[in-house]
């Protein structure tokens, strides 16, 4: 694995405030945890982590800390534990790291990467759903992988792949559910008719004519008496 070395510096600032006045200066107030001792404050440049954000997934690689009159002089191995975000500006403003001992197994996420073109999807129309994005394992922090490729090439419709179906690299041991799906070639939507418009079409009956009805029989016979009765005084 590819170690990854960040500077650092010991820091006696504490407070809100006193954080605020770091990032105004282009540093950031961070944290290191180790089995449950005193924690170590600390500070950074900004700049230098940002740089490392855009080039890595800190969350699954080895820093390894150089801090400025610290007793370990080689240096702390850490990952990254928790980094925290502005609400508002969406920027960090602290980081939390967690020194390991690169001789102990330890639980980190390791992201899934599909490779390949599925059958399923180039033949039959279907398309890949990627289920689940990230797999949590167990092994020692040099066997760390930067992630976990997945031929999708024989995938045909309807198929799906297993974490059970997964090789993993020598040394690293899959947490998830064996059963757990994590890539799927699902089958072409069908576009369906919205039951309003069915239940409209089905309301719409053809305009019924009624026909002029006739005069009743007792009202023409009684113009015929009127008519009888006229003849006779002429």
């Amino acid at each position: 694995m590819e170690e990854i070395f960040l500077e650092a510096e010991l820091r006696e600032e504490k407070g809100s405030s006193k954080a605020r006045e770091l990032r105004n200066n282009g540093y950031l107030p961070s944290v290191v945890y180790f089995h449950g001792q005193d924690a170590l404050s600390i500070k950074l440049t900004k700049s230098t982590l940002l740089k490392l954000v855009h080039q890595h997934r800190l969350e699954s690689i080895i820093i390894n800390l150089k801090i400025k009159d610290d007793k370990k002089a080689k240096g702390r191995p850490c990952l990254v534990k928790e980094i925290q975000y502005d609400p508002v500006s969406e920027e960090i403003i602290h980081v939390d790291f967690n020194e390991i001992s690169l001789t102990e197994a330890i639980k980190v996420n390791v992201s899934i990467e599909a490779k390949g073109e599925a059958i399923g999807v180039k033949q039959e129309g279907g398309s890949l759903e990627h289920i689940l994005w990230e797999i949590e394992v167990e092994c020692l922090p040099t066997n760390i992988p930067q992630n976990i490729e997945v031929d999708v090439s024989a995938l045909k419709m309807g198929e799906a792949i297993y974490v059970k179906d997964i090789v993993f690299p020598p040394g690293v041991k899959p947490l998830n559910d064996p059963a757990a799906i994590v890539l799927h070639v699902a089958a072409p939507m069908k576009e369906e008719v919205p039951v309003e418009t069915l239940e409209a079409e089905d309301k719409q009956e053809p305009e019924v004519i009624k026909e002029k009805k006739e005069a009743p029989a007792e009202g023409a016979a009684a113009a015929e008496e009127t008519k009888g009765r006229e003849k006779d005084k002429k």
